[in-house]
């Protein structure tokens, strides 16, 4: 797991500019995104306020190494998420840019039975730089013990570096998984990260 550096919150020194861990494939401007799972098992669509497609992506089976390679609305490739250990149950997910080859930041699982969090890191650094949590701890434990619990859509908080509310990830009732990202001060926060965890969290938490 990234260990924070110097440029973490608790140092006093500001994290880098979000527009830094902007990926050169997509341009996400908005401030609303509704992530839905296809009928297909772990495929997913991003759409904006406008109710256009701006991703998809789909989780790449029988590999030892999770994936998800994301494509713009019109099927451009735009980046690609993958585990940086073989079944990882907490651990590093590496964002890279398929425009560049460059990684662009990374998605840190921290594993709990009552908390669902993740952290988003400078993949050089390991500062972080944006962190994902789920607010109700009862649900999260019934949905890593109990499979019929993961029928319950699940909320999550988005918080910037400094711990300060910047926006939600919150679940849907509905017959495919549908989340809604909602960013409402995305200055430090970068948004390509947030709803790539967004696809990734809804995954491996389901699994």
């Amino acid at each position: 797991m990234s260990q924070p550096s110097s440029g973490d919150p608790a140092s006093g020194d500001a994290p880098a500019d979000a527009g830094a861990y902007d990926i050169s494939t997509v341009d996400l401007d908005g401030d609303r995104y509704e992530v839905k799972q296809a009928a297909i098992r772990n495929k997913y669509a991003v759409r904006d306020a406008d109710g256009e497609v701006v991703l998809r992506a789909k989780q790449k089976l029988l590999k030892l190494k999770e994936e998800f390679p994301f494509v713009t609305g019109d099927g451009e490739p735009a980046f690609t998420v993958k585990a940086g250990g073989i079944l990882d149950v907490a651990g590093t997910y590496t964002v890279t840019d398929d425009g560049t080859g460059e990684a662009v930041v990374v998605l840190d699982e921290d594993f709990s039975v009552f908390v669902e969090h993740w952290t988003i890191r400078d993949p050089e650094t390991g500062e972080a730089l944006a962190s994902i949590h789920s607010k109700n701890k009862l649900l999260s434990a019934l949905r890593h013990l109990v499979g019929l619990a993961n029928l319950v859509p699940n909320k999550y908080e988005i918080r910037d570096a400094d711990g300060g509310h910047v926006g939600d990830v919150s679940g849907q009732f509905s017959l495919k998984d549908t989340y809604t990202v909602t960013i409402d001060d995305a200055g430090d926060v970068p948004k390509e990260a947030v709803v790539a965890t967004a696809c990734v969290l809804d995954a491996l938490e389901n699994e």
